[in-house]
């Protein structure tokens, strides 16, 4: 699962707009899986969706994250034949992007309340005072996480959905799902690791 280096274009940086045949070629590209034109692509509209995102989540992460499921999404979108003009690629690119961040913004107002609370004793059901701590601890790395990765290890966790199912829900692929979980997971044990040596 590639990752994208959202930082190669300054935010005011101007970036030359594409002709309706230069963005039928970058499409092609993308459908035919040449790297030179999924690194064309990145570098053209990676950052600008960043700042779309940012701007409407005021969340540097999250706006990253964003970003990183929208080159995602437009990839699958154009391999899978979803893109109908292809001289529209820029349209559609912008198109994606508005979906996945209202999507985050929607599930992030759904989940304002944090169900930690609730959840997390049900599932692990401490029983001791040392259970009860290691809770603590938990609920402290999780809090850290973005809410989107959070919410994918509670759905996952809490409710037991599988990636597609939780895919569904937040708006997001089934791959996608996974490496969210995958390095949610990662960097919540990690903080409870570090959070018990103090």
């Amino acid at each position: 699962m590639p990752m994208f280096d959202f930082g190669g274009t300054a935010a005011g940086a101007p970036i030359a707009l594409l002709t309706p045949q230069q963005q039928s070629s970058l499409a092609e590209g993308i459908r035919s899986h040449v790297p030179a034109a999924e690194q064309e692509l990145v570098r053209l509209f990676a950052d600008r969706v960043m700042f779309m995102a940012l701007a409407r989540t005021r969340d540097r992460e999250a706006a990253r994250d964003v970003a990183q499921d929208v080159m995602l999404a437009v990839f699958r979108a154009v391999r899978a034949g979803q893109l109908h003009e292809s001289e529209r690629l820029a349209a559609f690119v912008y198109g994606i992007a508005r979906n996945l961040i209202n999507n985050y913004l929607r599930t992030r107002t759904r989940l304002k309340e944090d169900p930690l609370d609730a959840a997390l004793p049900l599932a692990l059901q401490p029983d001791t005072a040392d259970a009860e701590e290691r809770l603590g601890l938990v609920r402290r790395a999780l809090r850290a996480l973005d809410l989107t990765d959070r919410t994918i290890l509670l759905l996952t966790l809490v409710e037991g959905l599988k990636p597609g199912e939780i895919a569904r829900r937040l708006g997001l692929t089934p791959e996608v799902v996974r490496t969210r979980k995958s390095r949610a997971l990662k960097r919540t044990t990690e903080r409870v690791k570090n959070l018990s040596r103090t």
